[in-house]
């Protein structure tokens, strides 16, 4: 008789393959109809692989990914996989290669048609590892100062506090004008923020619009496999720089773990319902907003640039994105019944939220700097 662990082993494993063939399903939507009836829909597996996070099999028109890797990631890294194999059936498949490199021009051009990431197998560093776990290039100076300063924003003295994180986002918009003023070419990462969900709350997307207005990423709602429901939903998903990516994702964490705690503060005798947190954190999140708005440079600061944080657009991030999401369309959400005064309580939180941040200093290098996780 089977134990409740592995029927429970077993049933993930089912969701996450279910969850394979809807995410291929769903990334034929760029192809030309023409290709879309050619790719064979092919055999989705886990294995016990050693050296691969995945492969693709043109003799049993298969795609396999990694056991542990599918069950031990989040499924933005598992879908990145599966589509970088997609490229290689498409090659197969499509362009009939008779190229024998596994990563020839052949199969980028087909990570170019599917939007797929010829980086995503072998030993490449997953999404996640990418985002929480990277070290700044020792020539990451200004972002390593980026960082010193917002640990200093843990400070008890307000107006210290206060002072770092207005630095920190001057420096940040330092950095950015720098890389569209000095460099010609960028590396961009998409990466989800928050998990795939059949619906998302409507401080979701006022916090997903924050990001993007100051944290210099780009972002779109996508369609996602939700595994818990065992079919496709929505995620917010930024694209940028590394470096914006993992900030701006920090960001997001921060301001959401900060609603969780002032929430149990301001309902500690439950008797406001969910759509009361909702009008609460929708408060925070525009409060902050209004502050970043508000925003004025430091005294020792002559640049009045800093508070143009909103003209500061990428035209190579926007083309990424266009690339990768050739076409979109708008939406709009409302609220049908809002508690006015728990909205402006929660405002009156995010007028006076500081985000800041402890920093590790890694033991080989003092300027080996890391985000705590």
């Amino acid at each position: 008789m089977k134990t409740p662990d592995i029927h429970l082993q077993e049933d993930l494993e089912r969701r996450i393959v279910h969850g394979l063939a809807c995410e291929w399903e769903n990334a034929l939507w760029v192809l030309p109809a023409a290709d879309q009836a050619q790719l064979k829909r092919p055999i989705f597996s886990l294995r016990d692989l050693k050296r691969r996070l995945g492969y693709w099999s043109a003799q049993k028109n298969e795609i396999a990914i990694s056991r542990d890797f599918a069950l031990n990631y989040p499924w933005n890294d598992v879908r990145d996989v599966l589509c970088h194999e997609m490229a290689h059936q498409y090659t197969d498949q499509i362009l009939k290669s008779s190229d024998v490199r596994p990563h020839g021009p052949d199969f980028l051009t087909a990570c170019r048609r599917l939007r797929a990431n010829p980086k995503a197998s072998g030993h490449y560093l997953p999404l996640h590892d990418q985002v929480h776990h990277h070290l700044l290039d020792d020539q990451d100076r200004i972002l390593l100062r980026v960082k010193k300063l917002m640990s200093l924003a843990k400070s008890s003295n307000r107006h210290e506090a206060e002072a770092a994180m207005t630095k920190a986002h001057e420096l940040m918009h330092k950095y950015n004008l720098d890389l569209l003023n000095k460099s010609t070419q960028r590396d961009f990462i998409s990466v989800f923020i928050g998990s795939p969900a059949l619906r998302h709350r409507r401080e979701a997307y006022h916090l997903a619009n924050l990001l993007q207005t100051y944290y210099f990423v780009q972002g779109l709602w996508v369609s996602a496999y939700v595994l818990k429901k065992g079919k496709m939903g929505r995620v917010f998903e930024i694209s940028g720089t590394l470096e914006n990516v993992k900030i701006a994702s920090y960001v997001h964490d921060f301001v959401q773990a900060t609603i969780d705690r002032h929430w149990r503060r301001y309902n500690r005798e439950g008797k406001l319902n969910r759509y009361r947190k909702t009008d609460f954190a929708v408060g925070i999140v525009e409060g902050f907003n209004s502050k970043m708005a508000g925003r004025k440079p430091t005294p020792a600061s002559s640049d009045t640039s800093a508070t143009a944080l909103i003209s500061l657009q990428d035209p190579l991030l926007s083309v990424y994105v266009s690339h990768r999401y050739p076409r979109t369309r708008s939406f709009q959400r409302s609220a049908s019944n809002q508690d006015d005064k728990v909205l402006q309580d929660g405002y009156e939180i995010g007028k006076d939220l500081i985000i800041n941040k402890g920093i590790e200093v890694k033991k080989d290098s003092d300027d080996k700097l890391d985000f705590l996780n």
